[in-house]
């Protein structure tokens, strides 16, 4: 487990709960006729200044017009046609409208136009609070009859979020919550402006980066004194963690990037945490915790506590056996050396791949230039799921080096979602990977089916000179995983936007990535995807590739500790009662996780963009949703990897439904049984408790 991917027996209730909700094959929702975008540019792209924020508040204006008026319809001529289906079109226009104006905030090059994009993205979550707060509309919904189980579905779903947000308080407590409600919006808004805006940057002499490859110096600015500028984006950051023989300058590199945004983020998150309590308790939650995951498959916040309890002392002796044989190995490179340091773990890491493994990561990344792999990659899934890729040529995009792809379905050769792919560093751009939606897909009353649209966003490292972009494996393992979200996009069908693609259990919706990671460690796929960059012929040698899966657990402890230590953070500050120190919670949890202190005057939950992006109380999620990845894994493992009729269950059961049916049940569905604990243990290969 490289740890540069810094994402009856014990099964708590609530995984696989409902016992009695049977699976039901979902609806076949793929229509026939889709509603087809401009080809070459899907969703609006290119911005003239101000034209963002007029297109937001044109936006908002026709959505609060059209929302009025369905709360203006008399109670006697109500059905769901004129309210609950007219609703859920507004939200839907109002989304096309909106995401990709709001998305532009994290990769339009242009500052001006990236601060519209900020702003637009502050007033669509304000306008989503207003909006599921408006007794006029909860009032307008009630009464109504669903005509089916795909409008029962939405209907419940939507009284839900509506009563989620406090429609059965009285209206002063509601307007409260509305208040508080829009407060949080706008400070996770800011939080995660700031770490897309941040700009630190460090300078290093040429002795000090000793042992950062040369081909990755080439790729840093140099002063007119020769030395290097090194920002804190991550692809720069782990080239001098992972390469600086200097313990100096790791150190320096491992600070800067942990204090990004340190003073404001933190107190816009500490501020935050206490806004969520009272918003809590306002709506009847002992915390925050309790609100986030009532409604999700975890059920409770006991179960997600008892399940990250179970894990923590197995973890604990992992990474403590883990951690020493790293100091061990620092002591045979410097004999003077007492303690293993944060900034020593990944260089010391990746150490160990070079001596115990053979490993070397530069000899690896001329077998994954991006454009080939990428393709390998995508010929993966088209195989496995009965779809194809195509890159559209001439395609309008909003910077250089940004690709588009059609999706068509392999057989009638029908275009079903478009993709764009940005995976190089730029200044103002959001730091890590990622997949967004750019617009949902849903049928139109026409039953047409309007085509979903993403954006695969990235930092790998950019071409230099006439060498192209050279991934690493971890890189490769990325893009497995985070196209896992993408195909959860472009693939959904269900027919409505607010319950399409990934709107569905926040701690289900890591599975379909976290299952198609696992496509990265099959020796086949590994041959199929890679090929040197001068001579594509020439495949990953079977040799490295057999190291490369040797390694795999290598440190495996200290990788799913730091999870757990996410989780744990996340967990503390929002069941905390009163305002929290969230430096103090992370310091003392990564001592006793990692076993080591944290770094003095470090500030790494400010540079936590999960915290304040949907995660909050959701971290666990990624631990979760592992379990049901490897379960889902396991039926490709044992009906084979390119079993096509496998592909075809998976696509029906997990990615077309979305939200149309709960997620324990697509799982049974999919599995025909219930998702067990086993392979999860053995992947973390710790012991399997005493059933």
């Amino acid at each position: 487990m490289s740890l540069v991917l810094l994402t009856a027996q014990f099964f708590p209730a609530g995984i696989g709960k409902s016992p009695a909700a049977q699976p039901v094959s979902p609806s076949p929702w793929i229509q026939p006729n889709l509603t087809a975008p401009d080809p070459r540019e899907p969703v609006s792209s290119r911005y003239a200044p101000g034209e963002i924020a007029q297109r937001c508040d044109a936006a908002l204006v026709s959505a609060n017009a059209t929302l009025d008026a369905i709360a203006a319809t008399p109670p006697a001529g109500r059905t769901v046609d004129n309210t609950l289906l007219r609703f859920e079109d507004a939200m839907g226009d109002f989304s096309d409208a909106t995401l990709p104006l709001s998305m532009m905030s994290y990769l339009y090059p242009d500052p001006a136009i990236s601060a519209e994009g900020s702003a637009c993205e502050e007033k669509t979550g304000i306008f989503m609070v207003n909006v599921y707060t408006r007794r006029d509309l909860y009032t307008a919904m009630q009464g109504l009859t669903p005509r089916n189980a795909d409008e029962a579905r939405l209907y419940n779903k939507t009284i839900q979020r509506f009563e989620k947000n406090g429609l059965r308080l009285p209206d002063d407590r509601l307007a409260n919550v509305r208040e508080m409600m829009a407060n949080l919006s706008s400070l996770e808004s800011r939080f995660t402006t700031n770490l897309n805006n941040d700009n630190t940057t460090l300078e290093f002499t040429p002795q000090d980066l000793s042992g950062v490859p040369v081909n990755i110096l080439a790729g840093f600015k140099q002063t007119d004194r020769g030395t290097y500028i090194v920002t804190t984006k991550y692809p720069d950051y782990l080239a001098v963690i992972l390469g600086a023989g200097r313990e100096e300058t790791r150190k320096r590199m491992y600070y800067a990037y942990n204090n990004r945004q340190s003073v404001e983020n933190t107190r816009l998150l500490e501020e935050a945490i206490v806004l969520r309590e009272e918003i809590a308790k306002e709506l009847g939650y002992a915390t925050w915790a309790d609100y986030r995951i009532d409604g999700r498959m975890a059920g409770n916040k006991e179960n997600v506590l008892a399940f990250l309890a179970a894990l923590k002392e197995p973890l604990i002796q992992k990474n403590r056996q883990e951690m020493a044989e790293l100091l061990a190995v620092k002591k045979k490179i410097d004999p003077s050396a007492t303690t293993l340091e944060p900034w020593d773990i990944f260089w010391v890491d990746e150490k160990v791949r070079v001596e115990k493994y053979t490993l070397d990561d530069e000899k690896i990344r001329p077998y994954f230039p991006l454009d080939a792999t990428l393709q390998g990659v995508f010929d993966q899934y088209s195989g496995l799921l009965g779809i194809r890729f195509v890159e559209v040529k001439d395609a309008k995009v909003w910077a250089d080096g940004v690709k588009l792809y059609r999706i068509e379905n392999a057989t009638a050769g029908t275009t079903i979602a478009y993709l764009y792919v940005d995976l190089f560093p730029r200044e103002g751009k959001y730091g890590g990977m990622m997949m967004s939606q750019l617009k949902v897909g849903r049928a139109g009353p026409d039953g047409s089916y309007s085509i979903p649209v993403s954006v695969l966003i990235g930092n790998v490292r950019a071409p230099v000179g006439d060498k192209p972009s050279l991934l690493s494996h971890d890189d490769v393992i990325e893009l497995f995983h985070e196209l896992g979200h993408g195909l959860h996009v472009s693939l959904t069908r269900a027919p409505y936007s607010t319950l399409s693609g990934f709107n569905v259990e926040w701690d289900f919706v890591e599975t379909p990535s976290q299952a198609l990671e696992e496509w990265a460690w099959q020796p086949q796929v590994l041959d199929a995807i890679s090929g040197l960059y001068t001579d594509p012929a020439q495949k990953l040698p079977a040799d490295i590739r057999t190291r490369m899966i040797e390694a795999r657990d290598l440190d495996a402890g200290i990788y799913y500790a730091r999870q757990l230590m996410f989780s744990n953070e996340d967990m503390a500050f929002h069941t905390a009662t009163g305002p929290v120190d969230v430096t103090n919670i992370s310091d003392a949890m990564y001592e006793e996780m990692m076993g080591i202190p944290p770094i003095a005057g470090g500030h790494e939950p400010a540079t936590i963009g999960h915290f304040m992006g949907d995660y909050d109380a959701g971290y666990y999620g990624y631990l979760w949703s592992r379990v049901y990845a490897l379960n889902v894994y396991a039926r490709f493992r044992s009906d084979g990897l390119t079993n096509t009729t496998t592909g075809q269950d998976y696509r029906h059961w997990i990615l077309e439904p979305g939200n149309m049916q709960d997620g324990d049940v697509l799982l049974r569905g999919f599995l025909g049984k219930e998702p067990g604990m086993d392979v999860f243990y053995e992947r973390l290969h710790i012991p399997v408790p005493a059933k």
